[in-house]
């Protein structure tokens, strides 16, 4: 089984209750996301528990949520200080591994 930080397992459950919580104002069952999504229940139902998912299952559960637009939007680089810092500078093609 693969490690994860302790961090990244709360971010999870933190993620998956918000989700339930919108789920729930919205009035929809985990059902009815699942199918609106085109995910099985269980995709939902784990999400919901902080259990990790494909990306796109996330996305398209958020989608129906009315939720993906606020997430995209939180990984804008530009919206980070240092994103607003170097803003302005000639971001490389690649980078490389120093040595």
């Amino acid at each position: 089984m693969k490690y994860v930080p302790t961090a990244v397992k709360r971010d999870l459950r933190v993620l998956g209750e918000q989700l339930t919580t919108q789920r729930k104002l919205l009035g929809l069952t985990v059902d009815d996301v699942a199918k609106r999504a085109r995910v099985s229940p269980t995709t939902v139902h784990n999400l919901e528990h902080g259990k990790a998912v494909r990306t796109d299952s996330l996305l398209s559960v958020a989608r129906i949520l009315h939720m993906a637009d606020a997430m995209v939007a939180a990984a804008d680089p530009l919206q980070t200080d240092l994103g607003r810092l170097r803003a302005n500078q000639q971001l490389p093609q690649r980078v490389r591994k120093q040595v």
